[in-house]
Protein backbone atom coordinates (compact mmCIF):
# COMPACT_ATOMS: atom_id res chain seq x y z
CA UNK A 1 0.00 0.00 0.00
CA UNK A 2 1.18 3.51 -0.75
CA UNK A 3 1.62 5.00 2.71
CA UNK A 4 1.96 8.60 3.88
CA UNK A 5 2.98 9.93 7.27
CA UNK A 6 0.94 12.76 8.76
CA UNK A 7 2.87 14.48 11.55
CA UNK A 8 0.66 16.70 13.70
CA UNK A 9 2.57 19.63 15.18
CA UNK A 10 0.20 22.58 15.37
CA UNK A 11 -0.22 22.61 19.16
CA UNK A 12 1.28 25.08 21.59
CA UNK A 13 2.40 22.62 24.31
CA UNK A 14 1.68 24.82 27.32
CA UNK A 15 2.55 22.13 29.92
CA UNK A 16 6.14 22.10 28.71
CA UNK A 17 6.76 25.79 29.28
CA UNK A 18 9.43 27.76 27.45
CA UNK A 19 9.39 30.59 24.95
CA UNK A 20 8.57 28.36 21.96
CA UNK A 21 6.25 25.36 21.61
CA UNK A 22 7.84 22.07 22.66
CA UNK A 23 8.06 20.72 19.12
CA UNK A 24 10.44 23.57 18.29
CA UNK A 25 12.56 23.37 21.41
CA UNK A 26 16.04 21.92 21.01
CA UNK A 27 16.68 18.24 21.69
CA UNK A 28 20.32 17.18 21.38
CA UNK A 29 21.05 20.37 19.44
CA UNK A 30 18.16 20.11 16.94
CA UNK A 31 14.46 20.99 17.09
CA UNK A 32 12.30 18.12 18.31
CA UNK A 33 10.49 18.07 14.97
CA UNK A 34 13.76 17.61 13.10
CA UNK A 35 14.22 14.31 14.95
CA UNK A 36 10.59 13.33 14.34
CA UNK A 37 10.77 14.00 10.61
CA UNK A 38 14.10 12.17 10.35
CA UNK A 39 12.52 9.06 11.89
CA UNK A 40 10.45 8.70 8.71
CA UNK A 41 13.27 9.31 6.24
CA UNK A 42 12.44 7.93 2.81
CA UNK A 43 8.67 8.01 3.40
CA UNK A 44 6.09 10.50 2.16
CA UNK A 45 5.68 13.01 4.98
CA UNK A 46 3.18 15.83 5.46
CA UNK A 47 3.66 18.14 8.44
CA UNK A 48 0.67 19.90 10.00
CA UNK A 49 1.77 23.17 11.60
CA UNK A 50 0.50 26.26 13.35
CA UNK A 51 0.44 29.31 11.02
CA UNK A 52 2.93 31.11 13.27
CA UNK A 53 5.50 28.33 12.75
CA UNK A 54 5.68 28.35 8.96
CA UNK A 55 9.05 30.09 8.68
CA UNK A 56 10.86 27.65 10.95
CA UNK A 57 8.95 24.64 9.54
CA UNK A 58 10.07 25.36 5.99
CA UNK A 59 13.64 24.60 7.06
CA UNK A 60 12.68 20.94 7.58
CA UNK A 61 12.21 20.45 3.85
CA UNK A 62 8.89 18.58 3.91
CA UNK A 63 5.42 19.59 2.62
CA UNK A 64 3.37 21.67 5.06
CA UNK A 65 -0.29 22.28 5.76
CA UNK A 66 -1.77 24.56 8.40
CA UNK A 67 -3.77 22.89 11.15
CA UNK A 68 -6.79 23.85 13.19
CA UNK A 69 -7.56 24.89 16.74
CA UNK A 70 -7.77 21.28 18.01
CA UNK A 71 -5.79 18.14 17.34
CA UNK A 72 -8.60 16.39 15.45
CA UNK A 73 -9.13 19.52 13.35
CA UNK A 74 -5.44 19.48 12.46
CA UNK A 75 -5.56 15.80 11.53
CA UNK A 76 -8.58 16.44 9.30
CA UNK A 77 -6.73 19.29 7.58
CA UNK A 78 -3.84 16.94 6.87
CA UNK A 79 -6.10 14.16 5.60
CA UNK A 80 -7.88 16.54 3.26
CA UNK A 81 -4.51 17.69 1.91
CA UNK A 82 -3.63 14.06 1.12
CA UNK A 83 -6.99 13.32 -0.52
CA UNK A 84 -6.67 12.57 -4.22
CA UNK A 85 -2.90 11.92 -4.06
CA UNK A 86 -3.16 8.15 -4.37
CA UNK A 87 -2.34 7.48 -0.73
CA UNK A 88 -3.85 4.19 0.45
CA UNK A 89 -2.71 4.22 4.09
CA UNK A 90 -1.71 6.90 6.55
CA UNK A 91 0.34 6.93 9.74
CA UNK A 92 -0.84 9.75 12.03
CA UNK A 93 1.90 10.76 14.44
CA UNK A 94 2.41 13.31 17.20
CA UNK A 95 5.23 15.72 16.41
CA UNK A 96 6.33 15.57 20.05
CA UNK A 97 7.24 11.87 19.77
CA UNK A 98 10.70 12.12 18.20
CA UNK A 99 11.98 8.64 19.11
CA UNK A 100 9.74 6.36 17.07
CA UNK A 101 11.69 3.48 15.55
CA UNK A 102 11.52 2.17 12.01
CA UNK A 103 10.81 -1.30 13.42
CA UNK A 104 7.61 0.02 15.03
CA UNK A 105 6.58 1.66 11.76
CA UNK A 106 7.07 -1.63 9.93
CA UNK A 107 4.93 -3.51 12.47
CA UNK A 108 2.11 -1.06 11.91
CA UNK A 109 2.26 -1.29 8.13
CA UNK A 110 2.16 -5.08 8.28
CA UNK A 111 -0.82 -5.00 10.67
CA UNK A 112 -2.79 -2.85 8.23
CA UNK A 113 -2.84 -5.71 5.75
CA UNK A 114 -5.50 -7.42 7.87
CA UNK A 115 -7.14 -4.53 9.76
CA UNK A 116 -8.70 -1.11 9.19
CA UNK A 117 -6.34 0.38 11.75
CA UNK A 118 -3.36 -0.44 13.94
CA UNK A 119 -2.00 1.46 16.91
CA UNK A 120 1.00 0.93 19.20
CA UNK A 121 0.52 0.62 22.93
CA UNK A 122 2.37 -0.50 26.04
CA UNK A 123 0.58 -2.58 28.65
CA UNK A 124 0.03 -0.87 32.00
CA UNK A 125 2.15 -2.64 34.61
CA UNK A 126 2.07 -0.13 37.48
CA UNK A 127 -0.67 0.02 40.07
CA UNK A 128 -3.29 2.65 39.24
CA UNK A 129 -4.82 4.97 41.80
CA UNK A 130 -7.54 7.55 41.90
CA UNK A 131 -6.57 10.64 43.82
CA UNK A 132 -8.47 13.39 45.60
CA UNK A 133 -7.03 16.40 47.43
CA UNK A 134 -3.56 14.89 47.18
CA UNK A 135 -4.60 11.61 48.83
CA UNK A 136 -5.11 8.14 47.40
CA UNK A 137 -8.84 7.77 47.00
CA UNK A 138 -9.04 4.36 45.38
CA UNK A 139 -7.40 1.73 43.18
CA UNK A 140 -8.18 1.00 39.55
CA UNK A 141 -7.90 -2.49 38.10
CA UNK A 142 -5.12 -2.37 35.49
CA UNK A 143 -6.13 -5.59 33.73
CA UNK A 144 -6.60 -4.96 30.02
CA UNK A 145 -5.33 -1.38 30.20
CA UNK A 146 -2.80 0.00 27.72
CA UNK A 147 -0.84 3.24 27.28
CA UNK A 148 -1.56 4.50 23.79
CA UNK A 149 1.18 5.77 21.48
CA UNK A 150 1.54 7.04 17.94
CA UNK A 151 1.88 6.67 15.01
CA UNK A 152 -1.59 5.29 14.62
CA UNK A 153 -2.04 3.66 11.23
CA UNK A 154 -5.19 3.44 9.13
CA UNK A 155 -6.38 2.69 5.67
CA UNK A 156 -6.76 6.13 4.19
CA UNK A 157 -10.35 6.27 2.90
CA UNK A 158 -12.00 4.89 6.08
CA UNK A 159 -10.12 7.19 8.46
CA UNK A 160 -10.86 10.24 6.31
CA UNK A 161 -14.56 9.33 6.31
CA UNK A 162 -14.42 8.74 10.09
CA UNK A 163 -12.92 12.17 10.75
CA UNK A 164 -15.44 13.88 8.47
CA UNK A 165 -18.27 12.29 10.45
CA UNK A 166 -16.84 12.86 13.94
CA UNK A 167 -18.16 15.79 16.02
CA UNK A 168 -14.70 16.58 17.42
CA UNK A 169 -13.05 16.41 20.81
CA UNK A 170 -11.49 12.95 20.42
CA UNK A 171 -8.46 12.03 22.50
CA UNK A 172 -6.75 10.42 19.50
CA UNK A 173 -7.45 8.94 16.10
CA UNK A 174 -8.24 5.50 17.49
CA UNK A 175 -11.26 7.05 19.25
CA UNK A 176 -12.36 8.58 15.96
CA UNK A 177 -11.90 5.28 14.14
CA UNK A 178 -13.79 3.24 16.73
CA UNK A 179 -16.67 5.72 16.70
CA UNK A 180 -16.99 4.95 12.99
CA UNK A 181 -16.99 1.21 13.60
CA UNK A 182 -13.45 0.53 12.39
CA UNK A 183 -11.46 -2.27 13.97
CA UNK A 184 -8.09 -1.21 15.39
CA UNK A 185 -5.55 -3.84 16.35
CA UNK A 186 -3.05 -3.22 19.15
CA UNK A 187 0.57 -3.43 18.03
CA UNK A 188 3.46 -3.74 20.46
CA UNK A 189 4.68 -0.26 21.37
CA UNK A 190 8.03 0.86 22.73
CA UNK A 191 8.97 2.45 26.04
CA UNK A 192 11.43 4.69 24.20
CA UNK A 193 8.61 6.12 22.06
CA UNK A 194 7.80 8.71 24.69
CA UNK A 195 5.80 11.87 24.16
CA UNK A 196 7.58 15.01 25.31
CA UNK A 197 5.14 16.62 27.72
CA UNK A 198 7.06 17.95 30.73
CA UNK A 199 10.55 19.49 30.97
CA UNK A 200 12.03 16.32 32.50
CA UNK A 201 11.06 14.36 29.39
CA UNK A 202 13.81 16.11 27.44
CA UNK A 203 16.52 14.64 29.65
CA UNK A 204 15.09 11.15 29.13
CA UNK A 205 14.87 11.66 25.38
CA UNK A 206 18.45 12.92 25.15
CA UNK A 207 19.69 9.88 27.05
CA UNK A 208 17.85 7.58 24.62
CA UNK A 209 19.23 9.46 21.62
CA UNK A 210 22.75 9.26 22.98
CA UNK A 211 22.42 5.51 23.30
CA UNK A 212 21.06 5.18 19.78
CA UNK A 213 23.67 7.40 18.23
CA UNK A 214 26.71 5.67 19.71
CA UNK A 215 29.33 5.68 16.99
CA UNK A 216 31.99 2.98 17.36
CA UNK A 217 34.73 2.63 14.77
CA UNK A 218 37.25 -0.16 14.34
CA UNK A 219 40.54 0.06 12.49
CA UNK A 220 43.45 -2.28 11.93
CA UNK A 221 47.07 -1.73 10.98
CA UNK A 222 49.90 -3.91 9.73
CA UNK A 223 53.55 -3.04 9.30
CA UNK A 224 56.89 -4.75 8.71
CA UNK A 225 60.48 -3.57 8.96
CA UNK A 226 63.64 -5.46 8.02
CA UNK A 227 66.63 -5.81 10.28
CA UNK A 228 69.78 -3.85 9.52
CA UNK A 229 73.02 -3.04 11.29
CA UNK A 230 72.53 -1.68 14.78
CA UNK A 231 72.50 -2.40 18.47
CA UNK A 232 68.86 -1.69 19.39
CA UNK A 233 65.31 -1.48 18.06
CA UNK A 234 62.50 0.91 18.92
CA UNK A 235 59.29 -0.99 19.66
CA UNK A 236 56.12 0.72 20.91
CA UNK A 237 58.16 3.67 22.12
CA UNK A 238 60.69 1.62 24.08
CA UNK A 239 64.38 1.27 23.17
CA UNK A 240 65.12 -2.47 23.27
CA UNK A 241 68.76 -3.66 23.14
CA UNK A 242 69.36 -6.07 20.24
CA UNK A 243 72.14 -7.19 17.98
CA UNK A 244 70.46 -5.51 15.01
CA UNK A 245 68.48 -2.39 14.21
CA UNK A 246 65.34 -1.90 12.09
CA UNK A 247 65.50 -0.29 8.67
CA UNK A 248 63.11 2.56 7.98
CA UNK A 249 62.69 6.17 6.95
CA UNK A 250 61.80 7.16 10.51
CA UNK A 251 62.87 5.32 13.65
CA UNK A 252 61.20 2.17 12.21
CA UNK A 253 59.04 1.55 15.30
CA UNK A 254 57.01 -1.18 13.67
CA UNK A 255 54.56 -1.57 16.57
CA UNK A 256 53.77 2.12 16.81
CA UNK A 257 53.38 2.37 13.03
CA UNK A 258 50.83 -0.45 13.02
CA UNK A 259 48.89 1.18 15.85
CA UNK A 260 48.96 4.58 14.16
CA UNK A 261 47.63 3.02 10.97
CA UNK A 262 44.86 1.32 12.96
CA UNK A 263 43.69 4.69 14.31
CA UNK A 264 43.90 6.32 10.89
CA UNK A 265 41.98 3.36 9.50
CA UNK A 266 39.18 3.76 12.02
CA UNK A 267 38.89 7.37 10.89
CA UNK A 268 39.06 6.40 7.18
CA UNK A 269 42.18 8.58 6.96
CA UNK A 270 44.57 6.26 5.17
CA UNK A 271 47.90 5.45 6.78
CA UNK A 272 51.07 7.02 8.15
CA UNK A 273 52.44 7.50 4.65
CA UNK A 274 49.53 9.75 3.70
CA UNK A 275 50.13 12.13 6.57
CA UNK A 276 53.92 11.82 6.81
CA UNK A 277 55.16 10.86 3.34
CA UNK A 278 58.58 9.14 3.26
CA UNK A 279 59.48 11.37 0.32
CA UNK A 280 59.54 14.34 2.70
CA UNK A 281 63.07 14.65 4.16
CA UNK A 282 61.82 16.30 7.36
CA UNK A 283 60.60 12.90 8.57
CA UNK A 284 63.96 11.20 8.06
CA UNK A 285 64.74 9.49 11.37
CA UNK A 286 61.68 11.02 13.06
CA UNK A 287 60.45 9.56 16.32
CA UNK A 288 57.27 7.60 15.70
CA UNK A 289 55.49 9.09 18.70
CA UNK A 290 54.98 12.14 16.44
CA UNK A 291 52.83 10.02 14.13
CA UNK A 292 50.85 8.35 16.91
CA UNK A 293 50.20 11.63 18.68
CA UNK A 294 48.93 13.13 15.43
CA UNK A 295 46.55 10.22 14.84
CA UNK A 296 45.04 10.35 18.34
CA UNK A 297 44.75 14.15 18.13
CA UNK A 298 42.95 13.86 14.80
CA UNK A 299 40.56 11.37 16.39
CA UNK A 300 39.85 13.82 19.23
CA UNK A 301 39.21 16.63 16.76
CA UNK A 302 36.61 14.42 15.08
CA UNK A 303 34.95 13.82 18.46
CA UNK A 304 36.32 10.32 19.14
CA UNK A 305 38.15 8.82 22.09
CA UNK A 306 40.15 5.62 22.18
CA UNK A 307 38.10 2.72 23.47
CA UNK A 308 40.98 0.28 23.47
CA UNK A 309 43.85 -0.89 21.30
CA UNK A 310 45.79 -4.12 20.89
CA UNK A 311 49.27 -4.49 19.37
CA UNK A 312 50.85 -7.83 18.52
CA UNK A 313 54.56 -7.95 17.66
CA UNK A 314 55.66 -10.93 15.54
CA UNK A 315 59.32 -11.91 15.90
CA UNK A 316 61.68 -14.58 17.17
CA UNK A 317 63.92 -12.01 18.83
CA UNK A 318 64.24 -9.77 20.71
CA UNK A 319 62.06 -11.18 23.46
CA UNK A 320 59.17 -8.81 24.06
CA UNK A 321 57.88 -10.11 27.38
CA UNK A 322 60.37 -8.26 29.62
CA UNK A 323 59.46 -4.96 27.93
CA UNK A 324 55.71 -5.37 27.32
CA UNK A 325 54.55 -3.42 30.37
CA UNK A 326 56.90 -0.53 29.59
CA UNK A 327 55.57 -0.50 26.01
CA UNK A 328 51.98 -0.49 27.24
CA UNK A 329 52.67 2.41 29.55
CA UNK A 330 54.53 4.42 26.91
CA UNK A 331 51.78 4.03 24.31
CA UNK A 332 49.20 5.04 26.92
CA UNK A 333 51.26 8.11 27.82
CA UNK A 334 51.58 9.23 24.20
CA UNK A 335 47.85 8.82 23.58
CA UNK A 336 46.80 10.28 26.92
CA UNK A 337 44.74 7.27 27.97
CA UNK A 338 44.70 4.84 30.86
CA UNK A 339 47.13 1.94 30.41
CA UNK A 340 44.22 -0.45 30.89
CA UNK A 341 43.03 0.54 27.40
CA UNK A 342 46.30 -0.56 25.78
CA UNK A 343 47.45 -4.11 25.13
CA UNK A 344 50.91 -5.10 23.89
CA UNK A 345 51.79 -8.73 23.33
CA UNK A 346 54.06 -10.82 21.13
CA UNK A 347 54.16 -14.08 19.26
CA UNK A 348 56.56 -15.95 17.01
CA UNK A 349 55.90 -17.39 13.57
CA UNK A 350 57.29 -20.78 14.57
CA UNK A 351 60.45 -20.17 12.54
CA UNK A 352 58.38 -19.72 9.38
CA UNK A 353 58.64 -16.83 6.92
CA UNK A 354 60.81 -13.75 7.11
CA UNK A 355 60.12 -13.24 10.81
CA UNK A 356 60.96 -16.87 11.50
CA UNK A 357 64.23 -16.46 9.65
CA UNK A 358 64.88 -13.37 11.80
CA UNK A 359 64.97 -11.07 8.80
CA UNK A 360 62.70 -8.52 10.43
CA UNK A 361 59.71 -7.81 12.67
CA UNK A 362 56.01 -7.55 11.83
CA UNK A 363 53.25 -5.93 13.84
CA UNK A 364 49.47 -6.13 13.79
CA UNK A 365 47.30 -3.61 15.63
CA UNK A 366 43.61 -3.01 16.22
CA UNK A 367 42.08 0.19 17.59
CA UNK A 368 38.53 0.99 18.64
CA UNK A 369 37.34 4.60 18.58
CA UNK A 370 34.14 5.67 20.35
CA UNK A 371 32.28 8.90 19.70
CA UNK A 372 32.82 11.04 22.79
Amino acid sequence: MRTAVLIVAAGRGSRMGGEVPKQWQLLAGKPVLAHTVAAFAGMQVLLVIHPDDRARAEALGVPLVEGGATRDASVLAGLRALEGTGVEAVLIHDGARPLVSRALVERLVVALEAHDGAAPAVAVTDALWRGAAGLVAGTVDRAGLWRAQTPQAFRFAPILEAHLAHPGGAADDVEVARAAGLDVVIVEGEEANLKLTFPGDFARAEAILKGREMDVRLGNGYDVHAFCEGDHVWLCGVKVPHGKGLLGHSDADVGMHALTDAIYGALAEGDVGRHFPPSDPQWQGAASHIFLAHAIRLAAERGYRLGNCDVTLVCERPKIGPHAIAMQQELARIMGVDAGRVSVKATTSERLGFTGREEGIAAIATATLVKA
